[in-house]
């Protein structure tokens, strides 16, 4: 009689029949997300399924399942193996996050699957079933919104809204209302425009965010004066920045950049890769030697900012009482009389560009290579990628 640990071997060394394969592999219809059932009742070697999408699904089986007319199942626990040093087993490297990307994006786009589920399935083996769920965290649909962390909790950067969500050419454009939930449940307070005007800023103000415009030309460089606007807004807003242009690609890439740059010191260089890493296709070229030009003079200011910002800590404390005391006999609303001069948006479909644009072609070609079958390219959605910047 074997023991309980060599019974509950990985599916990968066991016989396609083993006790826990039935007789008819499952259909779409049997897939049940683990979060219907009481953990304190369910057993250690239970299927566990999980909907990611309409036709994604994510799955831990401990026996080998077989596909069928209307599910695919497939597994990377062979395939994409993390190279441990001593006892650690992941995570996986990006180059084998964006395999696997391209993996899932062919098959959901392949006619012979168009009909069917798609089921990444791992075993029993605990470090693959991270590695594996590691994996599907990572990808994510452009459906649900077309954004990318570039730095955890401080800046995002996603695709220009529209006045209304609905597909053309195959890529999907969604309205502010598509992002103002997952904004508020992530703390972004502040978005900055950086293109045309396609939706009314209200519907964010409305919704209780700071919304500020600086527009300058698709595929173009900005002013000084417009990265130093962009500098201040960012330094000085409480939550995280969501920063948007037509495609979210070239000028948000180039002004988080500098944000990136002053802050951080990172090289230029180093910079665009790491941008690049997040949200694939940023930064595009003359911004490229724009940077690399701006990154002398960011670093000054870098300097300079931390410097002034350590003096004010020294004597904050200070600082704050006698502010305090100044303040008891003059209590007011922050913000009410520059509210009252504020002139109201002026908005309509007309100011959309009819031209295609730089921002356009980039969007079309996204929308172009999800339908190659050979060369699919990574698109990392709402992905939460925490790989922390500090």
């Amino acid at each position: 009689m074997k023991r309980k640990s060599e019974r509950r071997s990985s599916w990968a060394a066991a016989p396609p029949c083993s006790r826990r394969c039935s007789s008819t592999s499952p259909g779409v219809k049997k897939i049940r997300s683990s979060t219907q059932q009481d953990p304190r009742r369910r057993d250690p070697q239970d299927d566990v399924y999980l909907d990611i999408t309409d036709r994604l699904c994510f799955a831990i089986l401990y026996s080998r399942p077989k596909s069928a007319s209307n599910v695919h199942y497939f597994s990377i626990d062979n395939e994409l193996e993390y190279e441990n040093f001593y006892a650690d087993f992941g995570p996986l490297n990006l180059a084998m996050v964006y395999r696997y990307c391209c993996k899932i994006n062919k098959k959901l786009k392949s006619i012979t699957m168009l009909r069917k589920k798609i089921v990444h399935f791992t075993g029993s083996d605990q470090r693959k079933q991270a590695n594996a769920a590691f994996l599907v965290g990572c990808y994510m649909k452009a459906e649900n919104g077309d954004l990318n962390w570039i730095i955890p909790d401080r800046f995002i950067a996603f695709c220009g809204p529209h006045s209304r969500a609905r597909l053309e050419s195959g890529y999907h454009q969604h309205s502010p209302e598509t992002y103002i939930q997952y904004f508020k449940n992530h703390n972004v307070t502040t978005i900055i425009r950086l293109n045309k005007r396609m939706y009314d800023a209200k519907r964010f103000t409305d919704a209780g965010f700071d919304h500020h415009d600086l527009f300058f030309a698709d595929g173009s460089t900005p002013t000084d004066a417009i990265v130093k606007e962009f500098l201040d807004i960012c330094e000085n807003a409480e939550g995280a920045i969501a920063v948007h242009c037509k495609a979210g690609l070239g000028r948000t890439g180039t002004l988080i950049a500098c944000y990136i740059m002053k802050h951080y010191r990172m090289t230029a260089a180093e910079t665009i890769a790491w941008v690049r890493i997040c949200r694939p296709g940023s930064v595009i070229g003359p911004q490229q030697q724009f940077l690399v030009m701006k990154q002398t003079n960011l670093w000054l200011e870098g300097d300079y900012f931390r410097q002034k910002l350590k003096g004010q800590e020294n004597g904050q404390h200070r600082a704050a009482f006698s502010k305090l005391l100044s303040g008891v006999d003059d209590i007011s609303i922050n913000g009410v009389e520059n509210q009252d001069q504020q002139e109201p948006e002026p908005y309509s479909d007309d100011d959309e560009i009819n031209g295609v644009t730089q921002g356009d072609r980039l969007r079309a070609l996204k929308s172009r290579r999800q339908s190659k079958t050979n060369a699919i390219p990574l698109t990392l959605s709402i992905s939460r990628t925490k790989t922390v910047l500090r």
